[in-house]
């Protein structure tokens, strides 16, 4: 099913709002549909909608505050009607849900901690990337790195947008940062953002474009580009609902050995690196923290087998073995429950 993409926006969401129940309910009457699941929140408004008519049950994978992540980066005003509609419908997905499958452990305890499920109802995974794809290369890096950064120099790696939830000037700012304090320094960024605005504001905080390589490449070719590099950004606004959130690129950048740069209250991820390693967090509150931050990480990559070590982070926070057995937990326990 598609949406009808029409110049507003809102009109979109209010025709598949009412097109997608109606077609969805077809489906489940022709298909003889015992169950339903939800791959986010807004996904999961819809498949409650169906189960108020149906009487489907339903579950929701991915169940994050997307009304909250929208709210806090300015996307979606108090005032605004999505935000006032999704608000309600997340709280009533959660009552109303067989089961919920949170992308963090903070977002799992809030669901638990305000009532809007109870704790059998609730597990959460965080978001898992493909563990053996995203595995270093000895042969990526030196292919890598002989094409487009010098061999013998200190590489780091961003991959993703800038804006929204992502800092954009700031992460430019902590570039430059680097450069001034790390000896042969290089950058790879992997945006899918027009070059040109790249480089106007690499040109803006006075970084040598030289140094520098800029892509737009596809989703399979990442794992060359992380391999020939010696740590990552994940410089993720920190604004308040990111403590619930689980940015699939950090477990991408743990699977193929890399020490973070993480903003501080992100995630189960920032506590992860505190109590356990994996790289290093910063707060643009504290003066220094970006500089002390980048000496620990420093400080890893001294470590011969720190390419070792932190894969098995993401095997042990990251690993699609987590969903198999929430869908196991949920599935199981329906079985039981008939027999």
């Amino acid at each position: 099913m598609y949406s009808k993409n029409y110049p507003l926006n809102l009109l979109n969401k209010i025709s598949d709002f009412m097109t997608f129940p109606m077609q969805l309910e077809q489906i489940i009457v022709e298909e003889k549909v015992e169950v339903i699941i939800a791959a986010g929140t807004l996904a999961g408004t819809l498949a409650m909608l169906v189960h108020r008519k149906t009487n489907t049950p339903y579950y929701v994978s991915f169940y994050e505050p997307h009304v909250l992540y929208m709210r806090d980066t300015g996307v979606w005003k108090k005032y605004d009607p999505r935000y006032l509609f999704q608000l309600r419908w997340e709280r009533e997905q959660a009552q109303e849900a067989e089961g919920l499958i949170t992308v963090s452990e903070k977002f799992r305890q809030k669901v638990i901690t305000n009532n809007l499920s109870s704790e059998e109802k609730v597990r959460s995974v965080r978001n898992a990337p493909d563990l053996f794809t995203f595995s270093f290369s000895e042969g990526d890096r030196a292919m890598v790195r002989t094409e487009f950064v010098a061999l013998h120099t200190t590489v780091g790696i961003y991959v993703g947008k800038y804006g929204d939830l992502y800092y954009k000037e700031v992460a430019f700012s902590i570039y430059k940062t680097c450069f001034d304090t790390i000896p042969d320094f290089r950058l790879i960024i992997l945006s899918p953002q027009p070059q040109k605005e790249i480089y106007k504001l690499l040109q803006q905080y006075q970084i040598d474009t030289a140094k520098v390589h800029v892509a737009s490449v596809q989703h399979r070719e990442v794992p060359q580009y992380l391999s020939a590099a010696d740590f990552a950004f994940a410089t993720i606004k920190s604004y308040p609902s990111a403590r619930y959130c689980s940015p699939v690129k950090i477990g991408e950048y743990w699977a193929n050995g890399l020490p973070v740069l993480l903003t501080e209250g992100v995630g189960d991820d920032s506590d992860i690196i505190k109590k356990e390693g994996g790289g290093a967090t910063f707060n643009l509150q504290e003066e220094g923290s970006v500089e002390k931050a980048l000496q620990q990480i420093l400080q890893i990559l001294e470590d011969p087998n720190h390419r070792r070590e932190i894969p098995k982070l993401a095997q042990k926070y990251r690993s699609p073995e987590r969903i198999r057995e929430a869908y196991a937990y949920f599935f199981g326990q329906k079985q039981e429950g008939q027999k």
